[in-house]
C-alpha cells in the first residue's frame, strides 16, 4: 500500500526539432519516411485484446500523390460496436480501480516512447498521410501530443487536489469517479495530437473508450494505438474502430451505455450528435456528457497603427500553414485603408514566394489538401469568387488534382464585410480581405460584432484570433 502523497512534477514543453540539413534529426526523419512509404500497412480494428479484420476496406493515400496507397483499414459496423461496448464493460472495473498514478504512468510512458523511438515514424505517418510539412508534423504529432500526455497527467494533480472547504466538525471531500458507461471519441484528420488526445484524456480519468478516428488520419491513429499498447494500456480501455461515421457513431448513440462524447469536427456533425442524444435521452442509463469543438471563421482586425510587414507575415502564416486546414486559420481580414496598398503588395510578394509541393521535399511551405471532397469544396468557393460581383481573386486561385489535391494559396478581396467568403468556413488556403476606412474602425467592429452574434450557436469557439504558435524553418 502506497501511503505517500504522490504528485507529478510539472513537465517542460517538448523541444521542437529543427531538422537542419545533415543533422541526425534530418537523417532520422528521412529514414522514417522511407520506412513508412515503402509498405502498405494493414490496419485492423482493435476490440479488447483482439485485432479484427473485416471484408469492407478503406484506403489511406498520400493527398499529394493520391495514387500512392499507404494503408488499408478494416471498416467496422454495428456488430463491432456491440463487441466494443462489451469490451468496455469488461475492462472498466480493473481500469477504474487502478490508482490514478498507475493510470497516469501509462500515458507518461507513451509520451516518452513518442519523444524517443516512435517520433520519426509518427511524424512520417503524419507527413505522408495528412500532407503536413515536417515542421507542421513535428509541432503536432510529436511535440503537441507529447505535451498533451504529460500535461494531462500533471493537471490531474490539480483536479484531484481541488477539494471543498469544511466547517467545524465536518470534513467535506470530493471523489472523482469515471462515468458509468463508455465514452465515444470522434476525432478529426487535421491534428494527430487532437486525434490521440480525445480518447486518452477520457481514459486517463478512468473511463473506457470507443475511438472512431477520421478515415484520412487513420495511419497516424493506428501508430498511436501501437504506442499506447507498448506503454502498457490494458486491452479494452480504448477500443479502436475505423469505419464510416454512421456505421460506428449511430450504434453508439443508440446504446443505453453511452456516457459521453468527446468530439472535434464539423459543426453540422456535432449538431447531429447532440440532436440524437436529445432524442434518445430516455434510453440512456445516465445523462451523456458532450464535449465538442467545431468549426470557425477566424479573423484578423488590423488597426491603422499596425506594422505592415508583421501584419503581412501574420496573414500568410495564419492563412496558409497546413493549407489553412485549421479552425484557428486566419480566414478573413479587415484591413484599414491607410495600410491597404502596402499590405496587398506585401501579400503578393510573400505569397508569390511560397513553395508548394510534395512534403518529402523539405523546402516546401505548403502541400496538398486532405482529399478530393475537400479539394472540390475549396475549388467551389474560388469559382464562386471568380463569378460573383462582390469578390475579386487577386492572388492565386489555381487548383489541380491530377496528381495530388493541390490548391494554390489564394487571396480574395470582398466588397462587403458579410459576403459568402467572408462568412462561411472554407477550411482551405483561401484568405478573404475587406478594406475599411480608418475613421470607420468602430463601425467595422460593430458590424463584425453583429455578424458574430447572428451566426450559428453551434460553434463552440467560432471566432478567435489566429494563433501563430508554430515555428517554420525553411532549410534548403
Amino acid at each position: 500500500m502506497i501511503t505517500a502523497r504522490i504528485t507529478i512534477p510539472r513537465p517542460p514543453n517538448e523541444p521542437v526539432r529543427e531538422y537542419a540539413p545533415g543533422s541526425q534529426e534530418r537523417l532520422g526523419i528521412e529514414a522514417g519516411i522511407a520506412e513508412v512509404q515503402d509498405k502498405v500497412y494493414q490496419i485492423p480494428a482493435i476490440i479488447g485484446d483482439q485485432s479484427i479484420t473485416t471484408d469492407r476496406r478503406g484506403q489511406v493515400v498520400m493527398p499529394h500523390d493520391h495514387q500512392h496507397v499507404l494503408a488499408e483499414f478494416s471498416k467496422c459496423d454495428h456488430t463491432h460496436v456491440e463487441q466494443a461496448i462489451d469490451a468496455c464493460h469488461v475492462a472498466a472495473p480493473a481500469w477504474r480501480a487502478l490508482d490514478w498514478q498507475d493510470r497516469a504512468a501509462v500515458f507518461l510512458k507513451a509520451a516518452d516512447l513518442l519523444a524517443g523511438p516512435w517520433r520519426d515514424r509518427m511524424n512520417a505517418a503524419t507527413l505522408l498521410g495528412q500532407s503536413k510539412t515536417i515542421y507542421q508534423a513535428e509541432i503536432d504529432s510529436a511535440c503537441e501530443l507529447i505535451d498533451f500526455w504529460r500535461f494531462n497527467c500533471f493537471y490531474l494533480n490539480d483536479i484531484y487536489a481541488d477539494q471543498p472547504g469544511s466547517s467545524s466538525g465536518i470534513w467535506n471531500r470530493v471523489d472523482h469517479r469515471p462515468l458509468e458507461g463508455f465514452i465515444l471519441a470522434i476525432t478529426p484528420f487535421n491534428f494527430t495530437a487532437i486525434g490521440a488526445n480525445l480518447p486518452t484524456a477520457a481514459a486517463l480519468m478512468g473511463n473506457t473508450v470507443i475511438w472512431k478516428p477520421s478515415n484520412t488520419q487513420m495511419l497516424s491513429a493506428w501508430i498511436t494505438m501501437q504506442i499506447l499498447h507498448e506503454a502498457g494500456l490494458p486491452p479494452g480501455v480504448i477500443n479502436f474502430l475505423p469505419g464510416d461515421g454512421a456505421d460506428v457513431g449511430d450504434p453508439c448513440l443508440q446504446s443505453p451505455d453511452l456516457a459521453g462524447i468527446h468530439f472535434t469536427g464539423s459543426t453540422s456533425t456535432f449538431q447531429h450528435l447532440w440532436r440524437e442524444v436529445g432524442q434518445n435521452i430516455e434510453r440512456y442509463r445516465s445523462y451523456p456528457r458532450l464535449v465538442g469543438e467545431t468549426g470557425g471563421k477566424d479573423y484578423i482586425l488590423a488597426h491603422s497603427s499596425a506594422e505592415p510587414r508583421a501584419l503581412v507575415i501574420a496573414l500568410v502564416r495564419g492563412a496558409f500553414e497546413f493549407q489553412g486546414q485549421k479552425c484557428s486559420a486566419a480566414s478573413r481580414a479587415f484591413i484599414p485603408a491607410s495600410l491597404w496598398d502596402e499590405v496587398v503588395a506585401g501579400l503578393k510578394r510573400e505569397v508569390g514566394s511560397i513553395s508548394m509541393g510534395d512534403p518529402r521535399d523539405f523546402k516546401h511551405f505548403m502541400s496538398a489538401v486532405i482529399d478530393e471532397p475537400s479539394f472540390d469544396r475549396i475549388a467551389g468557393f474560388i469559382d464562386h469568387a471568380r463569378g460573383s460581383d462582390d469578390h475579386e481573386v487577386i492572388i492565386g486561385g489555381g487548383c489541380d488534382k491530377s496528381t495530388g489535391f493541390f490548391v494554390e494559396p489564394t487571396v480574395v478581396v470582398a466588397s462587403q464585410p458579410n459576403t459568402r467568403l467572408m462568412s462561411e468556413e472554407i477550411f482551405g488556403p483561401v484568405l478573404t480581405l475587406y478594406r475599411y476606412e480608418d475613421d470607420a474602425l468602430e463601425a467595422t467592429i460593430d458590424a463584425l460584432r453583429c455578424h458574430l452574434c447572428s451566426r450559428s450557436t453551434g460553434h463552440r469557439r467560432a471566432d478567435r484570433s489566429a494563433s501563430f504558435h508554430s515555428r517554420q524553418l525553411l532549410h534548403q
